[in-house]
């Protein structure tokens, strides 16, 4: 920037216009051994991938103000919850480590990359792929185990992100977790930062479902180049793995695949 140039940016000119926590963000992701481009442009595009998170909330915060939310402290061991569920738990204790791990090493640019990939999965195969659960009319244990799981989510995607967005941290944990609880910490500044357990992390079932979501996609990319609605059933999605083991993981999450694809069988 050069001031006299006139192309620099007043902080508070853009901290007024693109927001605090978007222009750390956008600090943040910016690797230290590349050149950085900083302006209203780029961080349009990081306002987008934060939005991602903050419809995820609000969309949690709509369905968890309904008369009939199930209440959000318990739920079924992971064992006996769905395989959705015991998945994104899964995601999210790899994230913890993950976060952790690249703290640890200065590196605030993979671990920006990283919550973007977990967001994208939240949001965009979790939520979705669940939707019918947070829309029954029903209370049953399995409504209770979708709402306590994106609930989890949310908690602790808002203490990982506090060093780096302070403000939206905060509102989230203000509204999810002090709203409800009056005993615990003042702000989410004040929290312990998330420390992942291993034994709620699953590589095999992870696995499977990174390859249930990259057939999905290919699969919904094949019927729009073949002109062919998402509405109308397929027979057969025939596709090709590498070995016998990615064949047996793509299988046992093989519902996921049908149901996204539209499609009766898998080959």
């Amino acid at each position: 920037f050069s001031k006299s140039g006139g192309n620099a940016i007043a902080v508070e000119d853009a901290t007024e216009r693109m927001g605090a926590d978007v222009m750390r963000w956008q600090y943040a992701g910016a690797p230290i051994n590349m050149v950085f481009r900083f302006g209203y442009g780029p961080a349009e595009e990081v306002t987008r991938k934060m939005l991602r998170l903050w419809n995820v909330y609000a969309f949690f915060v709509t369905y968890a103000n309904l008369p009939d939310c199930p209440p959000i402290a318990s739920s079924a061991p992971m064992d006996q919850r769905s395989e959705l569920d015991r998945w994104v738990i899964a995601r999210l204790h790899t994230l913890i480590a993950q976060c952790n791990d690249r703290l640890e090493h200065f590196d605030s640019a993979t671990f920006v990359r990283e919550v973007e990939k977990f967001l994208d999965d939240l949001s965009t195969w979790y939520v979705r792929r669940s939707r019918r659960r947070f829309w029954k009319s029903e209370n049953d244990q399995d409504k209770l185990s979708a709402y306590h799981a994106l609930y989890t989510c949310l908690v602790t995607l808002a203490k990982l992100l506090a060093p780096f967005t302070p403000f939206i941290a905060e509102e989230m944990y203000q509204n999810l977790v002090r709203s409800v609880d009056k005993g615990a910490p003042e702000s989410v500044h004040l929290s312990a930062y998330p420390v992942a357990d291993p034994k709620q992390i699953d590589n095999s079932l992870s696995e499977a479902m990174r390859l249930a979501m990259k057939v999905s996609s290919l699969g919904r990319s094949a019927r729009s180049k073949a002109g062919i609605p998402v509405r109308r059933p397929l027979k057969t999605l025939i596709f090709g793995v590498r070995n016998a083991n990615e064949e047996h993981l793509l299988h046992s999450v093989a519902s996921h695949v049908k149901d996204e694809v539209n499609v009766d069988d898998l080959t």
